[in-house]
């Protein structure tokens, strides 16, 4: 392989590489990459890369759950199987970061996260735009006769300028976000622009804290732990994050045999009230975010309500990433006596539709809905939803609700988004 016998003689770190040409979110990854070997070269190990697949959301319709499986079993016998004391997770889009934590979970190794970055934010007519807020939006503009095709087009190239991850907080920014939370990436990990230098410089540091991690014998399973579970789920709840996260919470819980319920996250983030006024709970975007202060001031507003002794991956405590955290923009970033929205979080419902529980992301719902009365439109399959929900026969109007069955995390299709 060309390696002298010094170079072996160092700690090997693993590059968990997921770049793809066809992935937007991954697509910058060859310079990023570069910048962990760097790091990992500058403090002193050897850095080797390996290839697993690469998720992109938009073309693993409808099965992209499964895919997030598939991800994590590559992930782990890739990290398994081969010669390396650490790993570094490159991921970004929604089913990537989980299914590599799951996977590298499961052979608790020194682990740490650089994430891809969100994409910078959508303009279109003088205004700013979110990449699956706004999309869909203007898609039913588009069905109603509302918006032009030609019109569409130009909204959508406006969205997508860059490469990363949606700029809303979708999938991606939440598990980015809950990451950074959990202390498995280093600060404002989740909210640097995918093309910003500063990802590039964090990419080196992060070459560099994962060695420190080898020689400390620091693994995933000292760092992700309950305390940091129940710290990113209020976090989750500060930011309006995507529902998703429950799927993938409870899966990367059991890997680490952590006890982690549906239940836990009602009552962990009923109190916490909505403090970051992000699409598609708000009105601001990642880009935003970061520059009214990331993560580690959302976690300064919300530390009445986290374990600041929680380890990370740089071996302090969650509380010194923190501590002197300040926040530049009020508007994005609230504080927790003028929030964006009183409740927020996850709300779990039960009943006879839904035994063993559904979930509802208030911070995202009209307010008239939370208590509502409605024909059900049922559509008995994914491919009867597609074929009757543009019917101009459908029997339904704005006070019905669709029922959409047989579309949960087993079997086929594995929770597609419709």
């Amino acid at each position: 392989m060309g390696y002298s016998s010094a170079m072996l003689e160092k700690p090997v770190v693993g590059i968990a590489y997921t770049g793809s040409g066809f992935n937007n979110c991954h697509r910058h990854f060859p310079e990023l990459l570069e910048a962990v070997k760097r790091g990992v070269l500058a403090a002193g190990a050897l850095p080797v890369e390996f290839p697993t697949i690469s998720l992109g959301e938009v073309f693993l319709n409808p099965t992209s759950l499964k895919f997030r499986n598939l991800m994590s079993i590559d992930t782990e016998e890739m990290v398994r199987a081969q010669p390396m004391d650490s790993v570094v997770l490159m991921g970004g889009c929604d089913k990537t970061t989980p299914g590599q934590m799951m996977g590298a979970a499961s052979v608790d190794l020194p682990t740490i996260v650089i994430s891809s970055g969100p994409m910078l934010n959508g303009k279109f007519r003088g205004k700013d735009i979110g990449s699956g807020t706004d999309v869909w939006k203007f898609s039913e503009a588009v069905r109603a006769g509302e918006m032009t095709l030609p019109e569409f087009m130009s909204a959508e190239s406006g969205m997508s300028r860059s490469p990363g991850t949606c700029m809303t907080m979708g999938t991606a920014s939440t598990m980015a976000s809950i990451v950074e939370a959990m202390g498995m990436s280093l600060p404002y990990n989740a909210t640097i622009p995918a093309v910003d230098a500063r990802r590039k410089a964090m990419s080196h540091e992060t070459g560099r804290a994962i060695v420190r991690m080898v020689q400390d014998g620091r693994t995933m399973s000292q760092v992700v732990t309950r305390a940091s579970f129940e710290n990113a789920l209020r976090v989750h709840a500060a930011i309006g994050g995507s529902t998703n996260a429950v799927v993938h919470l409870l899966a990367l819980a059991g890997r680490l045999g952590i006890e982690l319920t549906l239940e836990d996250f009602d009552v962990l983030s009923r109190d916490v009230p909505l403090l970051v006024d992000l699409q598609p709970s708000g009105r601001f975007l990642m880009e935003d975010l970061h520059y009214a202060g990331g993560v580690p001031a959302v976690m300064k507003a919300l530390e009445p309500f986290l374990d600041p002794t929680a380890l990370t991956v740089t071996g302090a405590p969650i509380g010194a990433q923190y501590e002197q955290a300040e926040v530049w923009n009020a508007e994005v970033i609230r504080p927790l006596d003028n929030p964006v929205k009183p409740d927020s979080g996850i709300w779990v419902l039960r009943g006879n539709l839904a035994p063993g529980g559904a979930v509802m992301k208030p911070s995202a719902a009209s307010p008239e809905l939370c208590s509502h009365t409605g024909k059900a439109v049922v559509f008995e399959t994914i491919e009867d939803f597609r074929a009757r929900i543009d019917d101009p026969d459908l029997d339904v109007d704005e006070t019905s609700i669709l029922v959409l069955k047989g579309c949960g995390p087993k079997g086929y299709p594995g929770m597609p988004e419709v």
